[in-house]
């Protein structure tokens, strides 16, 4: 069989979601809706952090990282697919096909380390509030940050470089909308014990590990939460996790069911569904959850709004 370096290969090719004809349409209006509602939402939460004065506190900066996460992730992701489908080719070339598969590794895996950070936040306000502003001080705030990114960013190089360095076959046509790195590495002619092994450790650091962090430090806010006398203490306790907790179910509910599933199940267009969830519905999600149930994000979103023409439309709607 002819084997190929990376290096000789020009470009690929999607199949995409070319098996269901009749809904390729559906999907595409559909993605490009959720990649607008990103964009907005993450935008305008973004910058209500920023210009508010109110929300310049741990929690918030953490959740302007996650915004912006989400922005670089959907757009790696959905973008090229978008602008294939509007001009009627299914093709992305090498360089664009390794830069696509980095930066989605790179953000999804910054996003896995990130919430474990926000969780632990969430612990110290509520577990320890009078240290509070002592443990998370403006300089501990930056050095998790910069680590969470700093992480994800060099997993995901080591990841991208297992696969690149890796012989091709012949065949050229992903059987993916995105350079997805599973779908890519099926392409490869040579034993890939040594990539897959490399992106189980990998996969293990950053999905399971992280989540015992969240778990630890839930029960830990949960032990506490309970021990609260007055029913609103509770409530208003809770109220601050809950918003993180249901982004954290989203998020690695969907990124385990891609990442650790049994070998044995190996199914390309349910993959293919998950990875629209995965980067498309969660990231949308997400601005939507933090200011659904938070008044102090409302308030600044509000404040936001009113100072540009479609204020008033765009206020109705988050009422």
């Amino acid at each position: 069989m002819f084997q190929a370096n990376w290096t000789s290969v020009t470009g690929f090719f999607f199949l995409g979601f070319s098996f269901y004809p009749r809904v390729e349409i559906l999907i595409f209006v559909s993605c490009l809706l959720m990649y607008v509602i990103t964009l907005l939402g993450n935008i305008i939460l973004i910058s209500s952090t920023i210009l508010d004065s109110h929300l310049h506190t741990p929690m918030y900066f953490f959740l302007s990282n996650l915004s912006f996460l989400d922005i670089w992730y959907t757009s790696s992701a959905l973008t090229p697919m978008l602008a294939n489908f509007v001009i009627g080719k299914n093709n992305i070339s090498f360089s664009g096909c390794a830069a696509q598969m980095y930066f989605s590794l790179a953000m999804g895996s910054t996003e896995c380390v990130l919430l474990s950070m926000m969780a632990y936040d969430r612990y110290v306000a509520i577990c320890n509030p009078l240290r509070y502003p002592i443990v998370m001080n403006r300089r501990f705030c930056l050095q998790i940050a910069a680590a969470s990114w700093v992480t994800g960013c060099l997993t995901a190089l080591v990841e991208t470089m297992s696969v690149l360095q890796l012989s091709l076959c012949g065949n050229r046509i992903i059987n993916h909308f995105t350079c997805e790195i599973l779908a890519v590495l099926k392409l490869v002619c040579v034993d890939t014990s040594m990539a897959e092994l490399i992106m189980l450790v990998i996969s293990i650091l950053l999905l399971p590990m992280p989540m015992l962090l969240i778990c630890i430090s839930y029960a830990f806010i949960l032990s506490s939460i309970l021990r609260i006398s007055s029913v609103d203490g509770r409530s208003k306790a809770f109220s601050t996790c809950a918003a993180h907790l249901t982004v954290v179910v989203l998020f690695y509910g969907t990124a385990l069911s891609m990442y650790l599933k049994p070998s044995a199940v190996d199914s390309q267009e349910i993959d293919k569904f998950m990875a629209l969830v995965y980067a498309g519905l969660t990231p949308m999600l997400n601005p939507i959850i933090y200011s659904l149930r938070n008044k102090e994000v409302k308030g600044a979103v509000k404040k936001l709004l009113i100072r540009n023409p479609f204020g008033a439309v765009l206020i109705s709607i988050l009422k």
